[in-house]
């Protein structure tokens, strides 16, 4: 069953998400083939991308660790209207130094999903809000709703796009409607930060639990943090050779698949992402939420390695919603898991680092990966280093945190 929203925040912080996912998901299928048309070869391309994401990180960086002292309700306008301006710099000039000062700047998502400050800050406002024992329910909600709203947003962009071209807009013209639609969007988002209470900051008390915080504004938690921020870095690193520009670039050129096409694959991809956190719900009241993070995750990476290995473009499809059908079980309960073992005013800090730490490592994929997939001999390799690296992860992860449980956990109610 959904969260009870019987809360004003809550239904805000909902609206948000969806509204957000749904602009990402748009720049997802469109932002590299617009690259492609303004004529950026595949280095140059993931060069853009990694300054997409680097820019992400900074960003990210220095509004999270500051929103429990600065307000979360102030840090989330801010970043809707750096989402704005990054969407009209896109559209501003076909100059790479403008494209990569606006995407750098602008909280663009080369991925379809989430990046910038947006879901650190509310994160730990959801946290705050719910029960230990609604917790695990109300993120894996959370990120449902976000996972189908970026799956309408591609649905959506590629529809357009087909439509558009059809009715005789040139390529370039339809990817750049899409972008002012996201701009627009952008504004929407701050208006409707703006309609948050004050019962959405960090509370005064739990702050003063914290003294001498000099490090990323941690204190307590900073040594667990820093431990889940190198691993999941190693989880998004890998995650860098596939982000979902690349794959969608991917499928255009290895089976010649159409914008529509593209657009519907990834509703779906998007949506059994969304999905496949709800199922984790009760696998992580059985089993644990570390033991689902771990168990889920490493069969979808054999079923990502797959993937090019397919002779035909829907058995290529299949292996693909396949593997998003796992996933993402582990995102809701990581968030969960994380937001439960560190203090209450140091919630917004760690969820901002270990974002940050997973940026950085999706950062760097694409520089590498940009070159590989422009390589015709080459483009299965970016879907297996990624399998690797991720499972990888799976396996640090088990062994370092398998026996430190969530509070809930210990006294044997976990959700």
């Amino acid at each position: 069953m959904p969260p009870s929203f019987t809360s004003a925040d809550l239904r805000v912080l909902f609206a948000t998400r969806l509204l957000r996912l749904f602009a990402y998901g748009l720049l997802g299928v469109v932002l590299v083939l617009y690259l492609v048309r303004l004529g950026f070869d595949g280095p140059r391309i993931g060069l853009l991308l990694t300054l997409t994401l680097l820019g992400d990180v900074v960003i990210s960086l220095w509004l999270t660790t500051h929103a429990d002292r600065w307000g979360r309700r102030r840090t989330l306008v801010a970043g809707a209207v750096l989402m704005a301006l990054g969407g009209a710099g896109m559209i501003a000039s076909d100059g790479f130094l403008i494209l990569a000062l606006a995407s750098t700047l602008g909280v663009i998502s080369p991925t379809g999903g989430e990046v910038g400050p947006f879901q650190s800050v509310e994160q730990a406002c959801l946290a705050q809000a719910v029960s230990e024992e609604e917790r695990t329910r109300t993120f894996a909600w959370y990120h449902l709703a976000g996972y189908g709203a970026s799956a309408l947003g591609a649905l959506a962009a590629g529809g357009f796009a087909g439509v558009a071209i059809h009715y005789g807009w040139t390529d370039l013209e339809a990817y750049r409607a899409i972008f002012v639609a996201y701009a627009v969007l952008g504004v929407i988002l701050g208006a409707l930060s703006l309609r948050l209470s004050p019962g959405v900051e960090a509370h005064p008390a739990g702050l003063l639990t914290t003294p001498g915080r000099t490090l990323l504004g941690l204190h307590q938690s900073r040594a667990v943090v820093f431990r889940l921020s190198a691993l999941f870095a190693l989880d998004s690193f890998g995650g860098g050779f596939v982000v979902q520009s690349f794959v969608v670039w991917w499928f255009q050129q290895h089976f010649h698949a159409s914008e529509v096409t593209l657009g519907a694959v990834f509703f779906g991809t998007n949506l059994l992402s969304g999905v496949s956190g709800l199922l984790a719900v009760p696998l992580a009241r059985r089993f644990g939420l570390v033991a689902t993070m771990v168990w889920t995750h490493l069969p979808s990476n054999v079923l990502l390695m797959l993937v090019p290995l397919m002779p035909t473009l829907p058995l290529g499809i299949a292996m693909l919603l396949l593997r998003h059908l796992l996933s993402q079980m582990d995102v809701p309960t990581r968030q969960s898991y994380l937001n439960a073992i560190v203090p209450p005013g140091e919630r917004s800090a760690a969820n901002g680092v270990t974002a940050t730490a997973k940026q950085l490592g999706t950062a760097i994929g694409p520089l590498v990966a940009g070159t590989l997939f422009g390589a015709a001999a080459a483009t299965a390799l970016p879907f297996f280093v990624c399998g690797i690296l991720k499972s990888t992860y799976d396996l640090l992860l088990w062994r370092s945190f398998r026996h430190a449980r969530a509070p809930e956990e210990k006294t044997g109610n976990p959700d």
